[in-house]
């Protein structure tokens, strides 16, 4: 192996690595890239999450409107809709079935 495939291939764990520590949750599953994350929430249970250095927690559902508590600020939002703005991210809720809620979150 040359130095430069090493160095690539040392980059690419270190930024694997990165992106993992950014996603940390209880009840839910998070899909993390270098900007967004794609958060799905189990509905039943104390769900919460922390990515893109925010903390992100499933407050409530209530049909087709979910109320999330994101960056410590609640927020109510519709399924479908364009994102609402918080702390210099965007929250977006994808959709809701009776088991899961799944919202992205982007800078």
């Amino acid at each position: 192996m040359n130095r430069l495939t090493a160095a690539r291939l040392a980059s690419g764990l270190a930024l694997g690595l990165v992106l993992l520590a950014g996603c940390g949750s209880e009840g839910s599953d998070t899909n993390c890239g270098l900007d967004q994350c794609t958060v799905t929430f189990d509905r039943g249970v104390d769900a919460k999450t922390s990515v893109l250095g925010v903390d992100a927690k499933l407050v409530g559902v209530d049909g087709d409107k979910v109320t999330v508590e994101v960056a410590g600020e609640s927020l109510s939002l519709t399924v479908g809709e364009q994102g609402t703005d918080v702390g210099g991210l965007n929250v977006a809720v994808q959709s809701v079935t009776d088991t899961e809620v799944v919202i992205k979150i982007s800078r």
